[in-house]
């Protein structure tokens, strides 16, 4: 944020005849200096650019002073640096940084600074599909969405063979009345429950969501938009889900074994499911009371439920004893035990689920150069992550 100096001096003894005089007459400073970084990273991809470009500007030409790139520019950056409220932008517009990144040190007009204040940003983030009288920059969610996945597609020199979608849901805590704010249980809060879709480093889609729905709610929506442009830029390549339990839903798994992609997700454990692991968790109990130390074994098994399963499903499940008391997990997933064997598929696949490493599973060659990546310019809208030529890519490779 932009720093106002005071000119007064202060003087301090002197030191060989030599007056030591400290001022304070910098003038107006800024303390974000760091945003040049986003800058730079921004230049490299054109993200800004393309962003714009989502947008259909229809305000009178000749008497525009903030052109839509500089109001997303402002905004992203502005969210990136941690000024998330709209009312930031009163003094942010003056900072000297924000018309750096905006390549325009000075406003055309004696009463504009060099980028918009809250107003106008305000106009923009609540713009329409259509252009009306008093929003007349609208917006195309389409071409949002899938500028997303074009930067991860472009973050490889060539296709890989195969990839990991990290599906997950988290709590966005409101602190107001705000519209669709719910109470959930689990996070005990009142928040939304956006849903995420991640490849690695890369964010692929960020859903809005209310709390009151399913984690699921919307996946195979998303999911199937970002398969269907994947594969058309890489129509060979291999797909595995990954998620926690609250995306092993009959829905989303039937979609993934119709449309040929592979899943592997976490399993709410129940008594059925316990049952069948009884053995292998005695086993694991009298190993860990014998060594003192934690004790697990595996079972690979064929699991339906009563209800909401339409079949049979590969399940399976880590029975651990540790910290003196039973421990067990379960996995669903369409991959089979030729492809890839219970403890590696648990231990090395699905425990790998939140890395953003972005290291392959089994060490071997690197299937795209691998550089570092910019991350976490687009927060609003949609929030992502930018890449630099060649990014990392997250890449399976199964146990045969």
């Amino acid at each position: 944020m932009q720093t106002e100096c005071t000119p007064d001096l202060f003087g301090f003894a002197p030191v060989e005849g030599h007056e030591v005089v400290a001022a304070f007459d910098g003038g107006a400073m800024t303390s974000d200096a760091g945003a040049l970084l986003l800058g730079e990273t921004d230049r490299a991809i054109g993200m800004m650019r393309r962003f714009a470009a989502c947008f259909h500007d229809v305000r009178q030409q000749d008497l525009i002073e903030h052109e839509v790139v500089t109001l997303v520019g402002q905004r992203v950056f502005g969210i990136a640096l941690g000024y998330e409220d709209l009312n930031d932008h009163d003094e942010l517009r003056h900072d000297p940084i924000m018309a750096v990144l905006a390549g325009k040190l000075e406003a055309r007009r004696e009463d504009c600074a060099p980028v918009a204040g809250k107003s106008t940003l305000n106009r923009m983030e609540l713009s329409r599909l259509q252009p009306t009288r008093y929003h007349k920059i609208s917006h195309n969610p389409i071409a949002i969405k899938r500028l997303l996945v074009d930067l991860f597609l472009e973050a490889h020199e060539r296709p890989p063979n195969e990839i990991i979608l990290d599906l997950d849901a988290t709590d966005d805590p409101v602190h107001g009345e705000q519209e669709g704010r719910f109470f959930h249980g689990y996070y005990d809060c009142y928040c939304y429950l956006p849903l995420y879709v991640f490849c690695g480093r890369h964010l692929l889609a960020a859903k809005l969501r209310s709390a009151r729905l399913d984690a699921a709610d919307g996946a195979v929506k998303e999911v199937a938009r970002i398969v269907k442009q994947i594969r058309e830029r890489w129509p060979h390549v291999r797909i595995l889900l990954r998620a926690d339990s609250g995306f092993a839903r009959e829905e989303l798994m039937a979609w993934c074994e119709a449309n040929g992609v592979h899943f592997l997700f976490g399993l709410a454990q129940n008594s059925r499911l316990l049952a069948d692991i009884e053995s292998e968790l005695g086993r694991a109990e009298a190993r860990s009371r014998r060594t003192k130390k934690p004790a697990r074994c595996f079972k690979d098994f064929r699991y339906q439920t009563r209800r909401s399963w339409s079949r049979k499903r590969r399940v399976v499940a880590k029975a651990e004893f540790t910290k003196g008391e039973p421990n067990p997990r379960f996995v669903v997933t369409s991959l089979t035990r030729a492809e890839c064997k219970a403890k590696y598929l648990y231990e090395k696949l699905y425990c790998a689920r939140g890395d953003s490493t972005s290291t392959p599973i089994v060490p071997r060659p690197p299937r795209c150069v691998p550089t570092r990546c910019g991350y976490g310019l687009l927060l609003w809208l949609t929030s992502c992550s930018a890449h630099c030529v060649g990014s990392l890519c997250t890449t399976l490779r199964l146990q045969r």
